[in-house]
């Protein structure tokens, strides 16, 4: 039995992470290797096939393998999301109405989401920012409080099974979070104080 340095596991559980060319290379490969550590099948989803490019800030990074592509994706047969930052990344996500009705289909279904510094820009189009409390990097408070979020610069912040974080440095923490709000799953009807 797989488990994390908390001792939380996520046997059994099937986590999506969504990202597309320009993801930042360690918040997608970190919180990746976080949740199969603790357990966890992950899949990779992307609008394309194969393998989508990471960059290390202004440099490219690596590619990542694509386990099913957007037009194969089941969004029900997940337990939770990921969304990883890089400022390419999400901004090319939202211009793809299959992610934005994917990420959706998680925010109406109160399944947890887990979103790392420019992450959360996905979420404003999908409709997952109002009424939360959230962080992210500093460029995009403005675009989350116009959106209806409480916009704090806090290193990981929790409220309804949304975790958010706001750069590379925060991924310890990020990847904790993350992992405790996907242990305890759905979070209809209460709502989580930040950390």
């Amino acid at each position: 039995m797989a488990q994390n340095l908390n001792g939380q596991n996520l046997n059994g559980k099937t986590v999506a992470v969504l990202a597309t060319d320009g993801f930042e290379q360690v918040e997608l490969t970190e919180p990746v290797k976080a949740l199969r550590d603790a357990g966890a099948t992950v899949h990779v989803v992307a609008p394309k096939s194969r393998q989508i490019q990471g960059w290390n800030h202004h440099d490219r990074g690596d590619k990542v393998n694509v386990d099913v592509t957007l037009d194969q994706a089941d969004a029900g047969r997940y337990d939770a999301l990921m969304l990883p930052g890089g400022v390419m990344n999400p901004d090319a996500l939202r211009l793809e109405p299959k992610a934005i009705e994917f990420v959706k289909s998680f925010v109406t279904s109160d399944r947890p989401i887990a979103a790392i510094c420019h992450g959360p820009w996905t979420l404003i189009d999908a409709g997952g920012v109002r009424g939360k409390r959230m962080t992210s990097w500093p460029s995009l408070q403005t675009d989350l409080r116009n959106a209806g979020a409480t916009w704090v610069d806090e290193q990981v912040v929790t409220d309804h099974g949304l975790v958010t974080s706001r750069k590379p440095d925060d991924i310890p923490a990020f990847c904790r979070k993350m992992i405790e709000e996907f242990c305890e799953g759905r979070h209809a009807g209460h709502r989580h104080a930040a950390e």
